[in-house]
């Protein structure tokens, strides 16, 4: 019932995935959301984000900020990574992931996406027909519409836990 939902692989951190590892499988492409993925809501980059995007750079990948906040908050963060980026995406929107595709000079089968939330980047990311990658979000402190969310999110992962240990 859920399944749509499901992210493609979950990990506890966007610092923890095997990026070599990716490269070497063909991806080329990756699109962030950054509130709650790179860093808290609202950071600026800090030394970790800083540090992730020269290794992805040096790797060989192109990267995409695709977030649904304004183009000030995205240029904060991005002033210190300077990578490619949309502002106020309207994910689960697929029209914003295919522009990230398009910018990166990438398509579905080598880009994926990473972000913390369900129902804008795993689902924008899985309408669009990229790999979709959850990461555990950084701070449970945030915006009550996204605590709402959250609260239905439980279910969801909880279901997709169960099936990935079966």
């Amino acid at each position: 019932m859920f399944e749509r939902f499901y992210p493609d692989k979950y990990f506890e951190s966007a610092y923890v995935i095997p990026y070599e590892q990716l490269y070497k499988e063909g991806y080329r492409g990756i699109i962030y959301d950054i509130d709650n993925t790179l860093v808290t809501h609202g950071a600026p980059a800090d030394k970790r984000s800083i540090e992730l995007f020269k290794r992805l750079k040096d790797i060989g990948f192109k990267c995409t900020l695709l977030s649904n906040n304004k183009q000030g908050r995205v240029d904060m963060f991005n002033k210190d990574v300077n990578v490619f980026s949309i502002y106020k995406a309207g994910k689960p929107s697929p029209k914003g992931y295919m522009e990230a595709c398009k910018m990166m000079g990438t398509d579905v089968n080598n880009t994926l996406s990473i972000g913390d939330q369900i129902f804008t980047d795993v689902w924008g990311a899985k309408r669009a027909g990229i790999k979709s990658y959850m990461v555990k979000y950084i701070d449970p402190r945030e915006e009550i519409q996204i605590i709402l969310k959250r609260r239905l999110e439980y279910f969801i992962m909880r279901e997709y836990l169960k099936r990935r240990t079966e």
